[in-house]
């Protein structure tokens, strides 16, 4: 569960920086870019996904599993909704696409992570 706990910590670090920054330096650009719309659709998810991430890190047997609801939910949501919808709305650059993938990646590999776990398998060199 930590290295999931760590996967996710890293994932929603970097999106928080993405979304600050897109917040900032590039207000106007979209409806998403901006201060109000971060606050208004952001503010909560992070909250979720750090509570998620504290359990995890507390090492509760539960939160393994909702930590593998949370990540695939969350995953899920970056492939079908985000991408397709706020994605193309924001003309991504090098940058958008670059976070995109890696943030997409860490929830997939924090999802694996946690799914090994739920079934009881271990990782051996």
């Amino acid at each position: 569960m930590t290295q999931a706990a760590w996967m996710l910590a890293a994932a929603f670090t970097l999106s928080l920086v993405y979304e600050l920054w897109r917040a900032t330096a590039k207000a106007g650009k979209s409806r998403h870019d901006s201060i109000g719309s971060f606050v208004k659709n952001n503010v909560v998810f992070y909250a979720i996904a750090w509570i998620v991430i504290a359990l995890l890190f507390a090492g509760f047997d539960w939160a393994q599993w909702i930590g593998l609801v949370f990540s695939a939910g969350a995953f899920t949501a970056s492939i079908f909704y985000y991408n397709p919808k706020i994605m193309m709305e924001r003309a991504p650059g090098v940058i958008d696409w670059c976070e995109d993938i890696l943030f997409s990646g860490l929830l997939l590999v924090a999802a694996v992570l946690l799914l090994y776990a739920v079934l009881g398998v271990s990782l051996q060199a």
